[in-house]
């Protein structure tokens, strides 16, 4: 089974495993295929994070955005719960992505063909499989799978999309990132933002 995942990750993209292959992300010493779910059946529009300022314990993590999202779940998200109850293609271990992870996303599956937002060191992703690098104004592309290309089926509307990672100098804030220019963003749990659920499978 393992072999079979390293062949079909060479392309992101791909249809694979109730989804479809975005990437790898690394989790301590594991390595994951990350696989982002469907538009029509595994995104939410206009969702809050959640309706509290207080400070969710166990969802600060860069890379696991599962264990975020069982303790967003925990402590009353909606959100969390939606993506936790998703059951799709005969999977139900969906959950909303960490601040790597959607980082992951967006570099991989970009939809458009705008610049880059840059700011500091923005782009940097230590969780990413290999490590990457700041942006530059031209990289990450626009994604080359068609169907992820703006105006496609499965393509990242050009707007906010909420990760899992609560922000950890602000527990009214979590982080967020604009999937027109790349910007990452803490922004208030209470506004309504675009969320798009993946799973992962071990390598």
């Amino acid at each position: 089974m393992k072999s079979s995942i390293q062949e079909i990750t060479a392309i992101l993209g791909t249809s694979m495993a109730g989804g479809f292959y975005a990437g790898r992300v690394k989790i301590g010493e594991q390595v994951f295929a990350l696989i982002v779910a469907p538009k029509a059946d595994g995104e939410h529009a206009d969702i809050v994070w959640n309706d509290s300022r207080e400070t969710v314990d166990g969802a600060l993590s860069y890379n696991d955005g599962l264990a975020n999202t069982h303790a967003m779940a925990a402590a009353g998200s909606k959100l969390a719960q939606w993506s936790l109850d998703l059951h799709i293609a005969g999977h139900d271990d969906w959950y909303l992505p960490s601040q790597d992870e959607l980082e992951i996303l967006y570099r991989n599956l970009k939809p458009t063909a705008e610049e880059n937002y840059l700011y500091a060191r923005s782009g940097i992703n230590v969780s990413a499989v290999p490590p990457t690098y700041p942006y530059t104004s031209e990289l990450p592309a626009q994604t080359a799978a068609e169907v992820f290309q703006a105006d496609a089926v499965e393509a990242f509307d050009p707007a906010w999309y909420w990760s899992s990672t609560q922000h950890a100098a602000d527990s009214g804030c979590a982080w967020c990132q604009d999937f027109d220019d790349g910007d990452q963003y803490g922004n208030g749990k209470s506004a309504a933002l675009r969320a798009r659920a993946v799973r992962r499978l071990a390598i």
